[in-house]
Order: structure tokens, then sequence, then C-alpha cells
């Protein structure tokens, strides 16, 4: 499939509500295996700064194309993003971008396409001066993210987190301490000649230089590290975990906070990992087999005890809740195109529901840890808060550290330029 075609398609299906991890597994093997790269940027590229395109097209368009020609849409999308953002020479962008409406079997765009590209080039200082007035154009993000950013955190972080969401993540790597040292990971880098620094908050993290196929680190087939954001990974660090306990996961897959308290502590009991979907389990099952750990896996609704748990308590339970998702926009830079405000409410019920659920199955002295990969207030700390109004045995067990910054009742990071993702930690202890 050629290139900008398989982009096009992409995007348009992300504008009818599709997310792109779903999307480019199916979309990356039609592309030719030299052009996968390319393929990728222009998707990750388009979304992350479609809220700005977005505005030009509508400048440089007479009528918003209807849903059926959302191909048509993503096209141009991809096409003034390689013009404003990439190195591609803009007669090379111009002539690809418009070649393949054709293969789209779209004739009638062929005209628009190439006078829409071509006058963002003749106009472009002219759109710039009236767009750069308004901050959905400037901040890439919809307004009604940036509302919350700002009146929830103020200016500063706001803006520091836009500027985050805005760059490409880096690739961070979870060293399995069960195998090798951190520091005996980063030599076997080192000598494969891939550059790579430790983290400052996980003692087990490794930032890579660079992104990289996973095939090429040292020693992945083995066992030896797994993909995992720093700040995910001061999950099991937070549970206290001891020998002989109980754990449950709740919410588990892809199996990254199951494999790192398997790893932390290989004297548990009992670690029991829930996830709804089934086709997420499979994911969990895979990196718990090539790390050669074993976990007890429930294909279940997290929020219906009644339905998978066996009346026997958990020492620990960790809850990674469904949420937003927007600390890890950088990730997913779909969010700001699928995600609409009336969805944190939603999220905020159902976060507050497995909260209910789940403390059903945690022990008397038990602690229960709550995250998110979100930065907003809505499902942190005001689930928490409502959660403590209402439940007489549950209490704030303080989180002390030296990375992000403290709540009333938890502690929060925001993503950060070639660091952490976003994230939210709540832990709560059950009272006797």
């Amino acid at each position: 499939m050629n290139t900008r075609v398989a982009v096009a398609e992409v995007i348009a299906q992300v504008l009818r509500g599709k997310s792109l991890s779903a999307l480019l597994p199916e979309y990356a093997p039609k592309v030719a295996e030299k052009d996968v790269g390319l393929f990728k940027e222009l998707c990750f590229g388009t979304l992350r700064w479609y809220p700005a395109i977005e505005l030009l097209l509508k400048e440089l368009m007479q009528k918003p194309l209807r849903e059926k020609e959302f191909e048509i849409q993503g096209l141009l999308a991809s096409g003034l993003y390689q013009l404003i953002y990439t190195r591609i020479a803009d007669h090379a962008a111009i002539n690809e971008t418009v070649a393949a409406v054709a293969k789209l079997n779209r004739l009638w765009a062929k005209g628009l396409v190439n006078a829409v590209l071509r006058n963002y080039l003749r106009q472009r200082e002219e759109l710039e001066k009236k767009l750069n007035k308004n901050p959905i154009f400037t901040r890439a993000h919809p307004q009604w993210l940036l509302d919350i950013l700002f009146n929830g955190w103020g200016s500063k972080i706001a803006l520091d987190i836009i500027a985050a969401n805005n760059q490409r993540a880096p690739m961070v790597l979870r060293v399995n301490q069960k195998q090798i040292s951190r520091d005996a990971y980063l030599e076997q880098l080192k000598t494969a000649g891939i550059e790579a620094t430790a983290t400052e908050f996980s003692s087990q993290g490794v930032l890579l230089a660079a992104p990289m196929d996973v095939a090429e680190l040292p020693n992945f087939d083995n066992g030896y590290a797994s993909v995992q954001d720093e700040a995910a990974q001061l999950a099991a660090a937070l549970l206290t975990l001891e020998k002989d306990q109980s754990v449950l996961d709740a919410c588990c897959a892809p199996g990254g906070k199951t494999c790192h308290i398997l790893e932390t502590q290989p004297d548990l009991n009992r670690v029991v990992a829930v996830e709804l979907e089934s086709r997420r389990i499979q994911r969990v099952e895979e990196n718990l087999a090539r790390l050669g750990l074993e976990a007890e896996l429930k294909v279940a609704d997290a929020s219906d005890p009644e339905g998978w748990w066996d009346k026997q308590a958990f020492d620990r339970v960790l809850l990674d809740a469904p949420c937003s998702a927007t600390g890890v926009i950088r990730r997913h830079p779909d969010i700001k195109l699928l995600r609409k405000p009336t969805d944190i409410v939603k999220l905020a019920e159902i976060q507050l529901q497995l909260l209910r659920s789940l403390w059903l199955t945690l022990k008397e002295g038990g602690i229960l840890l709550y995250a998110t990969c979100s930065v907003l207030p809505d499902e942190n700390d005001q689930v928490i808060e409502k959660f403590l109004a209402e439940t007489a045995d549950a209490s704030i067990d303080t989180i002390d550290g030296s990375w992000g910054i403290k709540t009333d009742y938890g502690r929060q990071l925001f993503p950060t330029i070639n660091g952490n993702d976003g994230f939210y930690y709540s832990r709560l202890g059950k009272k006797a």
C-alpha cells in the first residue's frame, strides 16, 4: 500500500472514532518495510498537530469535507504536516500527496488537494499571523483540555504539560533485576553501541537516547528488560511488597506492572491479574512468558468481584484505573481528537465504582494503590476525596518522594520532555 494512502486512511479512521493504537498494527504491515518509519512519523505527527492543522484547513477550504471523504481530510492534514513540520522538500511533499489521491480513488479531489497545499505555501505568513491569537493553533490542543490544564494547574505547569505533549515520547526500559543489575545492563547497552542513561526516580529504569526496535536490545528475548515508562515503574515500589503476600493487579493489561511486581518480590504467595478484554490478556501472557514469570490471569470485570473473586482477601491491590490518558498524549496523540469533556465525568464514575468494588477484596491493614496516567484532578484527587468521604475504614497512606508534586491525597507527575510520562498515585490503607 502507498505510504500516504495508508496515512490518509488511518487519520480518517481516527476522525471516525477509532484509536491509533488499534489501527497501527493493521496498517503497518501493508506498507513497504522501508517506509514503515515514514508511515508512523506521518501518523503520529499529523495527529499530534491536528488541532492546529484543522484550523489551517478551515481557512484554506470553502467548506468542510463530509465524513465519507475523511480520507481526503486525512491526506490534506498529512500534507500540511509534511510542509510545516518535516524536512521533506515542499515539492516532494505536494507531489506525493497529490499522487495519492488517485490511489484513494478520489480523482475529483486531485485539484482540491493540489490547490490547498500550494495556497498554504503562498499564504503561510498571512495565515500564521491570523491564527497566532488562537491558543488552539499555537498549542495544538483542544480548547476544553487547555481550559482544564490552566484552571487546574496554573500557567507554568500547564504550558510545561503542553510542551511535553507536543514532543515525541522517549523510550524507557525497565531492567529485570531477577536477571541482571541496571549497571550491568547499561554496560551491555554500551557494548552494543546503544546510548542510554539511568533514570532519576526508578532504580530499574534506563532512558534510551533514541527509540529503537526491541529486537536490537541486548538479551531482550531472554527477559533482561522490558519497555515501560519511568512513571509507571514507580508502582511496584509504592506497594511495599513483602514475602508471602497476595497481590491483585486490577485492569492489568498490557502487564508491565504485573511483571514488575513479580520481579520486585519473587517470593509472593499469589499474584492475580484481572483484565476485561481477552485480546488484551494475551499481551499480559506474552510479557509474562518472555520474562519467565507466572500469575493467575482472569478475564473479568474488575468492578464485579462476584464474577471472579474467591473471597481470599489480598494484602495489596493495584488499581491502574481506566482514565483519559491525558498524561500520555505524546504516546497517543489521537487522544486530542477522541476525548471529549463529557468523557471525564463518565471515567470518574467508573474509577469511583472500581475503588468501591475492589476495596472489598483488600485485607484489613492492607494497601490499595490507585493509579492513573491522567493529569486531570477530576480523575485523581477528586475521585479519592469522594471515596474517602464515603468509606469509613479508608485512610491516606502518605507517599513520600522526590518525584512529581504532592497533592491533597497523593502525588502527581507531569509529562516532561525526554523524561517521565504524566501519572498519578494515591495510596490508601484499610483500617482494622
